[in-house]
């Protein structure tokens, strides 16, 4: 099988995805990358031995060798270049959050429809093994008829991962409610299997926007920005972001267009990383303890009682490959993107789920900054999700 050759567009945090899909002799490999600043450049000019190098967009999406490309530029930048690339007839791989306006989202799909080209979403849970089990049980009947979901997102190292850098500043996120929470709101809508129709949220900068030890503009962050360790407790972090104008907790309550009811929390001082989802059926519960390998998924669902730490069922989460990027998910999403690149089809990640994920995101954001007003989520266009679920194929 020839490879694929990939261009890829940024290597910053994301840098991951880009060597995971790079896999000389075995189906894909990297032959380009854009990126602006110079040191990233150094570092992948290692990683792909090779690869020509540039610092604008332009040389990978208009190289004529280039198979299909992988977006991993910061969320705002999105809609520009995948639909730049989109025209230019490539394959688009693009990094969660689609990105961060409902109309940019659209923008994107709209480019897909019209130019006939392939889009796929990186939303990688849907590639954990604890995701796909919890669906699994959903799907077998395990707790009957899906009445309500809450999710509960405890982000230990949100002041490094969140308040250093560009994440800070809604003019490139809208807010965190939508950035860190797209991936989770998803995970919502495909496990409930429906999509938020009514949202109202709540939440506030409490911690991170009175820390005045900011880093000057433009100074880049130090060296030691991140520490699984370090940085304990809140108030002790150094050199955040010069601008912090995102919510650093908040709470989200969402009807969904099935008549599903269900909340999300994110919180980022908390001092533990965890990140659990329990949903309720008519038949019984289910609730995750933990998202990888030695964590399980139990099941209530016999009787009624206090509460029994033992369960009618425990499901323990299945291995995942070892050191693979969200708990195996990377590469199990690289290789999907490969096929649908090659063959088509419909795929596990949705286009339309990822631009519903945002829209959530971006009005539940507005409900609350407006003081928890209740906000209805636009639909999408009818006829991009028709065409969409037909795994991006015209109608006969």
């Amino acid at each position: 099988m020839t490879d694929l050759r990939i261009g890829v567009l940024g290597y910053g945090l994301r840098g991951s995805l880009a060597r995971t899909a790079h896999r000389p002799g075995a189906g894909s490999r990297v032959t380009a990358l854009a990126e602006p600043d110079p040191r990233a450049r150094t570092e992948a000019a290692a990683a792909f031995p090779g690869a020509a190098m540039s610092s604008g967009h332009r040389a990978v999406i208009e190289d004529p060798d280039i198979d299909a490309v992988l977006v991993l530029t910061p969320d705002h930048t999105h809609a520009e270049l995948a639909c730049e690339a989109l025209r230019a007839g490539k394959p688009v791989f693009v990094e969660k959050p689609l990105d961060i306006s409902v109309e940019r989202c659209d923008t994107i799909l709209r480019t897909a429809y019209e130019t006939g080209t392939r889009l796929y979403i990186g939303h990688n849970m849907r590639h954990m093994p604890v995701v796909r089990l919890m669906r699994d049980l959903i799907r077998d009947g395990a707790i009957g008829e899906i009445k309500t979901v809450w999710i509960r997102h405890f982000v230990g190292y949100g002041g490094d991962w969140y308040f250093k850098d560009w994440h800070a500043e809604r003019r490139y996120t809208t807010g965190l409610l939508l950035q860190k929470a797209a991936h989770d709101i998803d995970v919502l809508h495909w496990l409930a299997g429906g999509y938020a129709k009514d949202v109202q949220a709540l939440g506030d900068l409490m911690v991170y926007g009175d820390n005045p030890h900011r880093r000057e503009p433009g100074e880049p962050k130090a060296d030691d920005w991140y520490t699984k360790d370090g940085h304990w407790p809140p108030h002790t972090q150094r050199a955040l972001n010069p601008v912090i104008d995102v919510e650093d907790v908040s709470l989200l309550n969402m009807r969904l267009d099935n008549g599903v009811l269900a909340s999300y929390q994110q919180c980022h001082f908390t001092p533990d990383y965890w990140r659990n989802y329990t949903v309720i059926g008519d038949a019984g519960r289910l609730e995750n303890f933990g998202d990888g390998p030695g964590g399980c998924v139990k099941v209530w669902n016999t009787r009624r009682s206090g509460y029994r730490p033992d369960a009618d069922q425990i499901h323990e989460i299945p291995a995942a490959e070892d050191n693979a990027g969200h708990g195996g998910a990377d590469p199990l999403l690289v290789d999907e993107f490969l096929r649908f690149v090659r063959e088509g089809g419909r795929t596990d990640t949705s286009p339309v789920a990822a631009r519903m994920a945002v829209a959530a995101g971006v009005h539940a954001t507005a409900s609350l900054r407006d003081g928890g007003t209740p906000a209805r989520v636009p639909a999408l266009d009818p006829e991009l999700a028709a065409y969409f679920e037909r795994g991006q194929v015209r109608e006969a």
